[in-house]
């Protein structure tokens, strides 16, 4: 692991200890992000200079129950955030999902995802659930809220380090990381080529507020910061 990288896996670990309040997750997340965004535009561009190899490739990764497809649709939205492709496979009581992607971001992608697990796990645990209604109809809407509000930091993080890159060395940074972007979905093409994609959910739980708001303050790797 890059020692820039080992330092967002110390912020992300701050972030998941249970003793962490909210505004401390905040600050720690706030500099993960940053960080993890700056590692993927550098990666980008020294690849793209012939300085660093950094092929396309994939993993399998495999998530559990449970709320396995909710936590399934955390782990697109990281990877779609950080320039990744996923292709999810059979669900029967887990879920099977195919990333796609270029080492370094693959790398980013699957250390983001594991930490906002188990922040996400320490959130839905603290969240009481309303009388009366059915626990897991409210923690299933309360990993969307989550997640929405991790994808929106996710890409603002990505677009200001892209902005800086751009700023900083004069390079086109934004058309190198278009290229990556279209490699890796020409290699997630070859290997499936009839894909479909997955219709929209309707959950009836009220927790997707209260969701929203502990993914804003979760840490994503700059606190600690990491389909189609």
């Amino acid at each position: 692991m890059s020692p820039l990288l080992d330092r967002v896996r110390k912020l992300l670990a701050k972030a998941e200890d249970p003793a962490c309040t909210p505004a401390e997750a905040e600050a720690f997340t706030a500099k993960a992000a940053e960080l993890i965004a700056k590692y993927g535009v550098d990666r980008a561009l020294l690849a793209a200079d012939g300085r660093t190899p950094d092929p396309v490739g994939d993993r399998m990764m495999t998530v559990v129950p449970p709320y396995a497809r909710d936590k399934a649709a955390l782990l697109a939205v990281v990877a779609l955030a950080l320039r990744c492709r996923v292709v999810h496979l059979e669900r029967r009581g887990g879920a099977r999902t195919h990333l796609f992607g270029h080492d370094a971001d693959l790398e980013r992608a699957e250390l983001l995802f594991t930490s906002l697990l188990v922040q996400a796990a320490h959130g839905l645990t603290a969240a009481a659930v309303p009388s009366g209604e059915h626990p897991a109809a409210f923690r299933r809407s309360w990993l969307v809220g989550y997640t929405e509000a991790v994808r929106g930091r996710l890409l603002a993080a990505e677009r200001a380090a892209t902005r800086e890159a751009e700023r900083s060395a004069g390079t086109g940074a934004e058309l190198v990381l278009r290229d990556r972007t279209s490699e890796v979905e020409r290699r997630r093409d070859e290997v499936y080529p009839h894909l479909t994609k997955v219709g929209p959910r309707r959950l009836l739980g009220t927790g997707r507020r209260q969701g929203y708001a502990a993914g804003r303050v979760a840490d994503l790797g700059s606190q600690r910061r990491l389909s189609h």
